[in-house]
């Protein structure tokens, strides 16, 4: 039977990734094989940061062979991709089975004068599917979306892809985590949805404090035991070694409920 642990994911990047510009106390080392080892999680979500890594993408790939499920992304930080991405990814895809799915980071934006809301645009998304499929299989195609972006035009994108992740950028905003689910059950229905937990506090540079890691945690396990969401994810595996309290307080946490029955 599934357990908790099976359905959590961290949440990486190349290592050092985030030591220039969000405030951290430390300089992060840790990379994402290491991160899902130290955390205790059999799931990895690997998303390029400023355009690295580039493919091919199958020494990466290797240091995951141990781990049960991985997402590549298609969309790095900052919206940013690539045809050569899209291929990169559907290339190693072909060669790793344990790639299970594409993340698209950062996807939507304020709409530009165009009218566009995203990177890839709806119409094209299906290209992107069937360009992935040429792995050998149907790869779940996985979107972020903010809270503050809830009231965009986002539905019909929405429909296009498997997996919905919901993020709430600045921890005083996680009050109404409750009534933003409800908000992207409502954009997304008969989707899988997956909460997304920050570890540090990237929309004010500063510490995700235990309290309102508590808060997410709590929040999750509720839900995803009772079958409201499919999972959750820590962001994120480049802030791990740097002695965050909420990074060690949910180390322990998925010590205590990562082995509880689904």
């Amino acid at each position: 039977m599934a357990q908790v642990r099976d359905r959590i994911w961290i949440w990486g990047h190349e290592a050092g990734s985030h030591n220039e510009e969000w405030g951290l106390p430390a300089a992060s080392r840790m990379t994402p094989a290491e991160a899902a080892w130290y955390m205790g999680i059999p799931n990895v979500i690997f998303v390029t940061y400023q355009g690295k890594p580039e493919p091919p993408y199958d020494i990466y790939a290797r240091a995951f062979v141990p781990l049960k499920q991985v997402v590549w992304s298609i969309v790095g930080e900052a919206g940013r991709t690539s045809d050569s991405a899209i291929t990169g990814v559907r290339d190693v895809a072909a060669k790793f089975p344990n790639i299970t799915g594409v993340m698209m980071d950062d996807f939507f934006h304020d709409p530009k004068p165009d009218g566009s809301l995203a990177p890839i645009s709806h119409d094209r998304l299906q290209n992107v599917r069937a360009t992935l499929e040429e792995c050998g299989r149907r790869l779940d195609m996985w979107v972020v979306v903010y809270t503050h972006q809830l009231d965009l035009p986002i539905a019909p994108f929405l429909d296009k892809c498997d997996v919905v992740t919901l993020w709430t950028w600045r921890q005083e905003d996680l009050v109404n985590v409750e009534r933003n689910l409800e908000r992207i059950e409502a954009l997304a229905p008969r989707k899988r949805v997956v909460l997304g937990c920050y570890m540090w506090d990237y929309g004010n540079k500063c510490e995700m404090s235990v309290e309102n890691m508590k808060l997410q945690c709590s929040a999750g396990l509720r839900w995803l035991t009772s079958g409201r969401i499919d999972g959750m994810i820590f962001l994120a595996s480049c802030v791990c070694d740097i002695e965050l309290p909420a990074v060690e307080w949910t180390r322990r946490w998925i010590s205590d409920h990562g082995d509880a029955v689904l």
